[in-house]
C-alpha cells in the first residue's frame, strides 16, 4: 500500500514537473496570456462584487522605455544581469532575518518574482519560497535574461487590478507607456513592490524619495550598463 502510494506520488511529481517545464518552453516564445496571480484575482472578483476583474495587456520589451527597464532592475534586483536565478547573499540575509525575528527585504530576485507570479501564490510561505528557488534556477536555463525581464514587466502588478507596464502606465500616470518620460518611467518602477499603496500621478513623499534614490543610483552607475549587461557581445 505504501509502495503504491509512493509510486503514485512520484508519478504525480514527475507529471507536474514535465508540464511546468513544457509551459516554460512554450512561454519562451508565446506572449503570456495570464498568470497565477491574475487567475486568483479574477476568481476572487467572481465572489466579491466590489473587486473588479484584472486589466492586462501584453507589450513587447522593445516597446517598453529603457528607463523603465533599467529602473526596475536598479530598484528590484541590481544583480539581475549576473545571477543564475537567486541572489545567494540576499537569500542568506533573508533567512537570517526570519530566524531571528527581524523584518527585511525578502531577497527575491526578478526571476523568483516571475516564477512566483506566474506559477505560485501570494502571501508569505516557506513552502512557496522553497519552490521559488529551484524553479527560478530552472527558468534561467530555459529563458534568457531579456525574456525574463520582458515577462516580469508584463505580469507584475501596477495597481489594484492593473497588471503589466502597459496597463500600469495608464493607471499610474494616465499615459501610454511609449510616451512617458525618463523621470516618469522611474516613478512607475518606484511603485513596485507595493503598487496598491502608491499612485504615481499623485506621488507621496515616500514614493518621490524612492524615485530620487533610483534616479541617483542610475546616474551614478550608468543605468544603461544594466541593459547592456543583458546583451553581452
Amino acid at each position: 500500500m505504501l509502495k503504491k502510494a509512493l509510486t503514485l506520488l512520484s508519478i504525480s511529481i514527475a507529471s507536474c514537473f514535465s508540464l511546468l517545464l513544457l509551459s516554460m518552453v512554450v512561454l519562451k516564445w508565446v506572449d503570456v496570456p495570464t498568470s497565477a496571480f491574475m487567475i486568483a484575482h479574477n476568481l476572487n472578483s467572481l465572489m466579491d462584487n466590489q473587486l473588479e476583474p484584472v486589466r492586462y495587456e501584453w507589450v513587447d520589451l522593445e516597446e517598453i522605455p529603457a528607463s523603465v527597464q533599467a529602473a526596475v532592475i536598479a530598484s528590484e534586483d541590481q544583480k539581475f544581469p549576473v545571477h543564475y536565478g537567486i541572489d545567494v547573499e540576499a537569500t542568506q540575509e533573508a533567512i537570517s532575518n526570519a530566524l531571528n525575528g527581524r523584518k527585511g527585504r525578502g531577497g527575491s530576485t526578478i526571476t523568483q518574482q516571475v516564477v512566483k507570479n506566474l506559477y505560485l501564490w501570494e502571501g508569505r510561505s516557506y513552502l512557496r519560497k522553497a519552490l521559488e528557488i529551484p524553479l527560478a534556477m530552472l527558468l534561467e536555463q530555459v529563458w534568457d535574461k531579456n525574456r525574463i525581464l520582458e515577462v516580469y514587466l508584463n505580469i507584475a502588478q501596477f495597481g489594484p487590478r492593473d497588471f503589466g507596464v502597459k496597463r500600469g502606465a495608464l493607471y499610474q500616470l494616465n499615459k501610454p507607456i511609449e510616451t512617458i518620460s525618463r523621470r516618469e518611467g522611474i516613478l512607475l518602477a518606484s511603485v513596485l513592490p507595493a503598487p496598491t499603496k502608491y499612485k504615481a500621478r499623485y506621488p507621496s513623499r515616500r514614493l518621490a524619495n524612492k524615485q530620487a534614490r533610483i534616479l541617483r543610483h542610475l546616474s551614478r552607475y550608468d543605468g544603461d550598463l544594466y541593459l547592456q549587461a543583458l546583451n553581452p557581445s
